[in-house]
């Protein structure tokens, strides 16, 4: 059914062809049937286009693309609220506490899992989240992360391997033959269900050469690449990754002059998580500097139940915004295009001639009350 919407106080399209990145149309209107945007323009030209079977009025409010959330970590199970409200008093952040995760997700069965997940994906849609990544890695074996990728491709198309999230229990002291593990039978396991393979590359979780060997046997396999790098620390991770040819790095807190530099000369993004900064008191990065420098960024939520439990793109955005040096329209740009880039999926994240009909109607007459009123969910109407 070909569905016109008119009367749009600003189309934020995301289509360079209409003079710079982010295409934005005062007035507009917007045309699509089947999924598929089939033509965008003023409201003044609509009135000249032929007929179609519905025509809805969006008096004067806003209209974007749909949310690319491309950093999720969605399928899990258990509480660790109270190692919130312990960093809140003071503890410092680590990346120890996924093991409670991991134990509760074992536990978990098929059913309760997926319960989990139609909720939190259905929370994510009603704050206009409409392409979402959801990463494996709290399972941490053979079986149990290749049915954490079962259940969550039954949600999205953009699974993520994450066996190299932390070592588990029964591997401590072993930790290069849980790294043999996860490059072979569990990524054979796990490769039919998964588009890409993620890393966490810190301390307290796998170290560059290690990582390195899991992102060469992703590679091998055909497999869009991820890191977790620069989070908690420097190290030689960033630059490793991409001279692996990772598709994103993802993090990015503390990034030296030679990091921003190399992430400039290639064709990876970086992928800020201000969620995750801000549950953890970590510093924020400095969005400014990285886009002066030509960086390629992107916004995730990073959800997950340790350091990031927010499913708010929105929420992102408004960080970005105040602590980051980041434009409205810049920081609404990494959390649609940005993302698509992300995840090697340019349908998504703009509005232009046959691209995904991913539209998100605002109960604002522009972009900048994302950030303007945080804490809000503007988002009214949502087509994908």
């Amino acid at each position: 059914m070909t569905t016109l919407l008119r009367n749009i106080g600003e189309l934020v399209t995301n289509d360079p062809s209409r003079g710079d990145r982010y295409g934005i149309v005062s007035n507009a209107a917007i045309e699509f049937d089947e999924g598929v945007v089939l033509w965008a323009g003023t409201d003044s030209e609509a009135r000249e286009r032929p007929e179609y079977d519905r025509g809805i009025d969006c008096e004067g409010r806003a209209v974007i693309p749909g949310f690319v959330d491309s950093h999720t970590h969605l399928v899990f199970a258990g509480d660790r609220s109270h190692e919130f409200e312990a960093r809140m008093a003071g503890t410092a952040y680590s990346a120890g506490g996924i093991a409670t995760t991991v134990s509760a997700t074992r536990a978990a069965s098929d059913d309760q899992l997926r319960a989990l997940l139609a909720e939190r994906v259905t929370e994510a849609r009603a704050q206009g989240t409409t392409t979402i990544e959801i990463k494996t890695g709290y399972g941490l074996t053979v079986e149990h992360e290749e049915r954490l990728a079962r259940i969550a491709r039954e949600f999205t198309d953009h699974v993520t391997f994450l066996g190299a999230h932390v070592v588990p229990a029964e591997f401590v002291g072993r930790e290069d033959e849980y790294v043999e593990l996860v490059e072979g039978p569990m990524l054979d396991a796990v490769a039919p269900k998964v588009s890409a393979v993620d890393v966490f590359c810190e301390d307290g979780a796998f170290t560059v050469d290690q990582c390195r060997r899991i992102l060469q046997a992703a590679r091998a396999r055909g497999l869009r690449t991820h890191i977790h790098a620069a989070q908690l620390g420097t190290s030689d991770s960033v630059r490793m990754a991409l001279e692996k040819g990772v598709a994103s790095v993802d993090h990015g807190t503390y990034l030296t002059d030679d990091d921003v530099a190399a992430l400039a000369g290639s064709d990876a993004v970086l992928t800020l998580l201000p969620g995750a900064d801000f549950s953890t008191r970590q510093p924020y990065p400095d969005a400014r500097r990285l886009l002066d420098a030509g960086v390629t960024v992107a916004l995730a939520t990073n959800c997950n139940p340790g350091s990031s439990f927010t499913q708010s793109m929105a929420f992102c955005i408004a960080i970005a915004v105040r602590e980051m040096g980041m434009t409205p329209r810049e920081a609404l740009w990494s959390a649609t295009m940005g993302g698509a880039l992300s995840l090697g999926d340019t349908r998504i994240g703009k509005l232009a001639v046959g691209s995904r009909a991913h539209l998100v109607e605002l109960d604002a007459p522009n972009h900048i009350h994302l950030a303007y009123r945080p804490g809000m969910n503007l988002v009214r109407t949502v087509w994908a």
